[in-house]
């Protein structure tokens, strides 16, 4: 069965101000799960162009952490076959991520992200037909809070106490109770996952593990940005894109592979990902 679950994470930034955090924190968590053994390969980082999207920039990458992966897993295939593949388009405030793993080739997750500078009332910000919204669950989620379970634990915690916590460059902090309804400025982040892993005897257990897992995921990389904001704040987009690139290339770097494809034309050559 399908799953369908929207994440709405409000913050206590601008949408422009979580361009730059957002980048700032993926560069930075994608550099801390990344060794010589497993993280994070970039294969492709360029702009794009569409009917749909407009402009923003692709990217197609690897994801080799099949140590994070559920054991139980393990019984249904070999943990190095465990490798997932994402493709994203950011034409930023919104945001499409598919991924999938060549092993399992009927599976699929899709994130989709509108950013939009309210307190997370908005209803149906991703446009859904009235079937869809029949099966969407929402959960409104607070960076303010932490969890103690099996995929925050797998994903790791940066361990900040939003309650102490506050801001030297910006005096944004503490997040204190009632924080999501009054803070200024304001953000919040539509993140609307779909998964469908049509296989009998583990599918559905598929689906919940990686819905828990993309929630811990969200909560630990969106608590990273507000928690970070003294080291990204006032950074200009274009240093931002210098920076994407030196982490790109180190990280393929850590992993002996490639240089990094950034441009359409050289991109043909690589559209065929090796299988797991």
């Amino acid at each position: 069965m399908v799953q369908m679950k929207e994440f709405r994470i409000v913050m206590p930034l601008s949408v422009e101000e979580f361009q730059v955090a957002q980048m700032y924190m993926v560069m930075k968590m994608q550099q801390q799960n990344t060794d010589g053994k497993e993280g994070v390969e970039v294969l492709e980082n360029r702009p794009f162009e569409d009917d749909d999207f407009g402009k923003g920039q692709y990217t197609l990458k690897i994801y080799r952490l099949q140590s994070k992966a559920p054991t139980w897993l393990a019984r249904f295939a070999p943990t190095d076959a465990l490798v997932m593949q994402e493709e994203a388009w950011n034409a930023y405030p919104r945001c499409k991520s598919v991924i999938k793993c060549p092993y399992f080739t009927r599976f699929i997750l899709t994130i989709e992200t509108i950013h939009k500078a309210d307190y997370g009332q908005s209803e149906n910000v991703h446009g859904l037909m009235e079937n869809q919204l029949a099966v969407r669950q929402v959960e409104t989620m607070d960076i303010a809070t932490d969890t103690s379970d099996y995929w925050s634990y797998i994903i790791g915690s940066s361990n900040i106490d939003f309650s102490q916590f506050q801001s030297s460059r910006t005096g944004r902090g503490p997040l204190l109770d009632g924080w999501q309804e009054r803070c200024d400025p304001v953000m919040t982040a539509y993140k609307l996952v779909t998964i469908d892993a049509p296989y009998w005897g583990f599918g559905s257990r598929l689906e919940q593990a990686l819905l828990a897992g993309e929630r811990a995921l969200f909560l630990e990389s969106h608590r990273n940005c507000f928690g970070w904001i003294d080291e990204w704040f006032g950074l200009p987009m274009e240093m931002m894109r210098e920076l994407e690139k030196e982490s790109d290339s180190s990280l393929n770097k850590k992993l002996g592979r490639s240089s990094v494809v950034e441009n359409e034309e050289e991109s043909e050559d690589i559209r065929t990902v090796p299988t797991c």
